[in-house]
């Protein structure tokens, strides 16, 4: 064997057993209420429920730390040369009940959060799902009305999680451990090693809780941070480099909450919309990365459809402010000593919404309008949407506004919604998109101004990676991915 072979072989070796070492429990913090196992079918997930169930009851597949897609309970899949057959092969296995896994079981499962009465916010954007069945016992098939390549970027969301009973199959089992959940999963070894496990001790808490416990060296990861709570990380002192910020893509801006009221009005909409100062609510903000952005989809998403923005947007807000506030006086005409007319939004709580409205206020208030926050329960006329999008599709950003989701929409848009569904072409899906979003921006059923902020803290993980769902697998943290 030459120097240079057993040199390779040797370094093989090494990552192998690098792969297989856990040194000590992983101390995970998720912002929000604790943990539990829930039915995706019956409600939205909140962050660390999704945290919980992509690492305790995968789906057919599954999220690997950077965001690729892995196996998960099917051991492999195949597409059809049409796209219009996805093939899975489950793996042996059994639930946590002793109960053989079978496809009957899964395909079951997976029709119950694609049904009409599901409450799984996901399930819209697997529309395009025919049929589910159950082709033998470890053979399942989904079948397409039209192709949909990124159908397993949708499968690994925790909203396909797949659970039984109230258990899942992996890849951790949960089980409670003082003021949280212990997550445990035996790792791989060969037939002369002992069996090594991974630990995670997984909590969840309030973002100063969560920061806290991370700067006393309590905490080892915090999950879920987002654009509301990001100032309390800022404003902690930390160690260099452990503050990270996905790449996330989705939604981030406000919609009207409903259809009477000031964001009822079509030109009021286009008004506000084109006096928002978005350069400035991201420097107000403290993300360096982040980008403005005054289109509803954005770039690098499959399909290559092009964005449809504004013409304003050429024209620096300064130059537009004078046209603006001339606009304003003819929508809002008020007597001398007559209150401001009253814009209400509502928001979520922390220093970052706080920022939000703050700017809402400058921006909005130079045309003359008062901004007030909505009181719980009470009536809004905007409301913020920030969500990442489960997957690089146009589809999930312009179907988030289609008239049976929101109060006020374009019918035309929805037309065109329906079509790029049913088209098989690629490029005819495309342009409809490109349609619909521009007519959901001449109509401004949406005012963007960035995309969605997702932050962690991590520390002494470099198995961690930043990624474009803001999905982080608890798997191999201590490991560097290969």
């Amino acid at each position: 064997m030459n120097a240079r072979l057993f040199l390779l072989l040797a370094a093989a070796l090494l990552a192998a057993g690098c792969r297989k070492q856990e040194e000590g429990a992983v101390r995970v913090t998720v912002i929000g209420a604790e943990p539990a196992m829930v039915d995706p079918a019956v409600a939205p997930l909140t962050e660390p429920q999704a945290v919980l169930l992509a690492n305790t009851a995968q789906g057919l597949v599954r999220f690997d730390p950077p965001g690729n897609i892995v196996a998960g309970l099917a051991e492999r899949w195949n597409v059809s040369d049409d796209g219009l057959s996805y093939i899975f092969r489950l793996q042996t296995g059994t639930w946590p009940s002793g109960r053989k896994i079978t496809a009957q079981d899964v395909a079951r499962l997976l029709r119950r959060q694609t049904a009409r009465a599901s409450r799984n916010p996901v399930k819209d954007t697997v529309g395009a799902i025919k049929q589910i069945v159950a082709m033998t016992d470890r053979v399942l098939a989904i079948e397409l009305s039209a192709p949909r390549p990124n159908l397993l970027q949708l499968l690994a969301q925790p909203e396909f999680a797949l659970v039984r009973g109230g258990q899942g199959t992996g890849p951790f089992t949960a089980a409670p451990a003082g003021d949280g959940l212990r997550l445990t999963r035996e790792l791989p070894a060969g037939e002369d090693e002992q069996p090594q496990h991974q630990t995670v001790q997984l909590t969840a808490g309030t973002a100063p809780a969560a920061v806290r416990s991370f700067a006393t060296g309590r905490t080892d990861l915090v999950l879920g941070g987002r654009f509301n709570d990001f100032a309390v990380a800022l404003g902690t002192r930390l160690p260099r480099g452990v503050l990270r910020l996905d790449t996330a893509v989705g939604l981030f801006g406000l919609v009207p909450a409903r259809a009477r009221g000031r964001a009822a009005d079509q030109a009021t909409r286009a008004l506000l919309d084109q006096a928002l100062d978005r350069e400035a609510l991201v420097a107000a903000l403290g993300a360096t990365d982040l980008q403005p952005r005054v289109s509803i989809l954005e770039p690098g998403l499959d399909g290559g459809t092009p964005l449809a923005v504004p013409q304003w947007s050429a024209q620096p807000l300064a130059d537009r402010r004078p046209v603006l506030a001339a606009e304003a006086a003819r929508l809002f005409p008020r007597a001398e000593g007559e209150l401001q007319p009253t814009v209400r939004v509502a928001l979520p709580e922390g220093p970052g919404a706080a920022v939000l409205l703050q700017r809402l206020r400058s921006d909005w208030g130079a045309l003359g309008l008062a901004v007030e926050l909505a009181g719980r329960g009470a009536p809004a006329d905007f409301r913020l949407v920030d969500q990442v999008a489960p997957s690089t599709s146009p589809a999930w950003f312009l179907r988030s506004f289609r008239c049976d989701a929101v109060p006020v929409c374009s019918e035309q848009a929805d037309e065109r919604l329906d079509a790029a569904r049913a088209t098989l072409d690629p490029r005819q899906r495309a342009q409809l998109f490109f349609e619909a979003e521009r007519l959901m921006r001449d109509e401004v059923l949406f005012l963007p101004l960035a995309a969605p902020l997702r932050w962690s803290l991590v520390r002494g993980l470099p198995g961690f990676v930043e990624n474009r769902f803001a999905r982080h697998a608890l798997t191999d943290l201590r490991n560097r991915p290969e």
